[in-house]
């Protein structure tokens, strides 16, 4: 039998960490081992405990999430961490900072108004899935993984990258990821490399999820000034997050960054990244094309989804379209590699070595959608390659 995943909780709420306790004991292959009220207490309890990862509250009292974190990555710098955050502007800004130091991912508390029941219902959707996916090396090879939310069911992970961030202050540099020399490039069958280059990029489309917002940083930091094309990006990420993700990722790139603004005119090197509760598309008027927003249904239970903006994409830009699917839980972004695939344009994904975990890149690698799978540190030189062989 397949030993249960150890959890620790660290939350100043007693009201809090019962409903977390309730929500992860709700399934049987996960366990509570202890918790503690904030980061000191749970410092001390650590050892003893021995969790297999830690879910930990942003704000406390004594020692609060970001001064916990920092001490759990000197001491065991490969134990997932998942923050719990409000969504609030302070709580977004800590929870941005917390990815930065070493944080695997994050998931926003209930909110105070509304119905509990469903409330909870979104966090036990959102947490388990990620508990298993960072712990699957405990786990039954044939125990089924929870359907990922706010993505669409999908098939077991694979293992976790879990590199050790240097402690940052809020809006600093990226660090170098810690990896392993570059992968080479591998290109799937159905396009040979020599005639990539030939087709003409005009725009620039990219989707991410879970370790998303550190691989963003990493990739647009590498870009160059001058950049010749528009890129419009998808972050799985709740409002104010989002124009937050934006404000940061500006002070480490060359190129201006903002959330996506209805009725923009998309220019040559700007960087738009979709708001947090609305899907980015694409209007085109004569020789210009302008960014919408809608509330329509989410998709694989997303909005933004990346699927939305690049089937917009693909209809407006057609062949001059370049893909690029980074780390990421779940398959949105592959129906619409699909449409970037069949209207003739080129689609790049992030290789599984550098990603925080390979599931949106795996789905569209299967898919044999992918014309290359590119370690991170090596992404931005392909895409800017690729971007600036224009016929």
């Amino acid at each position: 039998m397949a030993e249960k995943i150890r959890i620790m909780l660290i939350d100043d709420s007693a009201v809090i960490r019962r409903l977390l306790t309730d929500v992860l004991t709700s399934d049987p292959q996960l366990e509570v081992v202890g918790s503690a009220q904030n980061g000191q207490i749970a410092l001390e309890k650590l050892p003893t405990l021995n969790p297999d990862l830690v879910i930990l509250d942003v704000e406390m009292p004594v020692m609060d999430g970001l001064e916990t974190l920092t001490e759990i990555r000197k001491r065991q710098p490969r134990l997932p961490v998942i923050m719990f955050s409000s969504i609030t502007e302070r709580g977004a800004i800590v929870t941005l900072e917390a990815l930065a130091r070493g944080a695997n991912d994050y998931i926003t508390k209930p909110s105070n108004t509304g119905n509990m029941s469903k409330s909870l219902q979104r966090v036990r959707d959102e947490l388990i899935p990620r508990v298993k996916a960072f712990c699957q090396h405990l786990l039954s090879p044939v125990a089924p993984v929870a359907p990922v939310a706010p993505v669409a069911p999908v098939a077991p992970v694979a293992p976790v990258i879990q590199p050790s961030v240097p402690k940052r202050a809020i809006f600093s540099e990226p660090a170098p990821l810690p990896v392993s020399p570059p992968s080479p490039i591998t290109v799937s069958p159905r396009r040979p490399i020599a005639a990539v280059p030939h087709l003409r990029v005009d725009v620039v489309a990219i989707g991410a999820s879970t370790g998303g917002p550190n691989a963003l940083a990493t990739l647009v930091s590498r870009l160059p000034a001058q950049f010749p094309v528009p890129i419009l990006i998808v972050q799985h990420m709740p409002p104010i997050f989002t124009r937050l993700l934006a404000e940061r990722l500006a002070t480490q790139t060359k190129l201006p960054v903002a959330e996506g603004v209805a009725g923009e005119i998309l220019q040559p090197g700007q960087v738009w990244l979709a708001p947090g509760g609305s899907h980015m598309v694409l209007e085109r008027q004569g020789t210009q094309v302008r960014l919408q927003l809608n509330q329509n249904e989410p998709e694989n239970s997303c909005r933004p989804a990346v699927d939305v903006l690049l089937r917009s994409v693909a209809a407006t830009y057609r062949a001059n379209a370049l893909a690029v699917i980074l780390t990421g839980m779940g398959s949105d972004g592959l129906k619409g590699c699909e449409a970037i695939h069949h209207a003739g344009g080129q689609v790049l994904v992030q290789d599984e070595a550098s990603s925080v975990v390979w599931g949106m890149p795996s789905f569209v690698v299967k898919a044999g959608l992918a014309d290359g799978q590119i370690a991170l540190p090596k992404l931005a030189e392909e895409i800017t390659s690729r971007v600036r062989m224009r016929l």
